[in-house]
């Protein structure tokens, strides 16, 4: 698909401006000091104080500068401009140090050349990329010796089923990539704005063995039966921040996350 970059870019592009003045992303409290990574990955994540952390398809900095504000050194990677500019333009309102790059994440060695205590990437990421794994030699390849993978991301299962989760509607497996047509977006459903899309599903298998491929050690993974975001639909909040798809229950896996070591030389 060779189109497949552009059409994501301008989609994004032109949800990142919604998004930044969205209710679901509540930037004013944002940059009021809330902090937005979630339970999941601060639990992986630890204690990141002097820690210089690559943050991968960071979207507009929210986390990014999140991490930033606990301390880590920070360089966040997205393939929007728009959503780069926006990240950029609030590390300077906040008075925090942090460095964003533009760029598809395959191209990025062309932008950056130096090696991290940690690679972070989390929530509607890898679906984005048909190569996983180009994916995970990037993630090796700016690991230092000794460094740490951090991932969270929505479980492959949820990306089985149609919007309304009525039908499983794609296969688990990797298979011809999905062009969808979307009115509106995940963070404000009646936005008015049409974009298109193509993205792929990636089993556990595909995202495990190539990370393992790159000679990373496999040191946590867990699955949950929730969503730490209501941005399918339907969704309800049954605890506070823990949301699920209504007729399903918890009877789906909707969130995995990993966290794997590169060998010391």
């Amino acid at each position: 698909m060779s189109n497949y970059i552009d059409k994501n870019k301008h989609a994004w592009n032109l949800k990142a401006g919604l998004h930044v003045k969205s209710e679901f992303y509540d930037h004013k409290s944002f940059l009021a000091g809330q902090n937005t990574l979630k339970d999941i990955e601060l639990a992986l994540l630890g204690d990141v104080k002097g820690k210089r952390i690559l943050h991968l398809q960071c979207h507009f900095g929210q986390d990014t500068l999140s991490l930033a504000r606990m301390g880590a050194v920070v360089t966040g990677v997205d393939l929007s401009d728009v959503a780069i500019g926006i990240a950029r333009d609030t590390a300077t309102e906040l008075n925090l140090e942090a460095r964003f790059i533009a760029c598809d994440l395959y191209d990025l060695p062309q932008h950056l050349d130096e090696t991290f205590d940690m690679v972070f990437t989390s929530y509607g990421t890898i679906g984005w990329l048909p190569d996983l794994d180009r994916w995970a030699g990037i993630v090796s390849r700016y690991l230092k010796p000794g460094g740490s993978f951090v991932f969270a991301e929505f479980h492959p299962v949820v990306w089985m089923f149609d919007n309304a989760f009525t039908h499983v509607q794609y296969r688990y497996f990797k298979d011809a990539a999905i062009e969808e047509t979307e009115e509106g977006t995940y963070a404000d459903r009646d936005a008015a704005v049409t974009v298109e899309t193509v993205s792929w599903n990636h089993g556990l298998a595909e995202v495990i063995g190539n990370l393992l491929h790159k000679e990373l050690t496999l040191t946590h993974f867990e699955e949950y039966d929730y969503s730490p975001y209501a941005c399918f639909h339907p969704t309800e909040e049954f605890e506070p921040g823990k949301f699920r798809i209504p007729h399903l229950e918890n009877k789906i896996p909707m969130v995995y996350s990993l966290k794997m070591l590169k060998a010391q030389e």
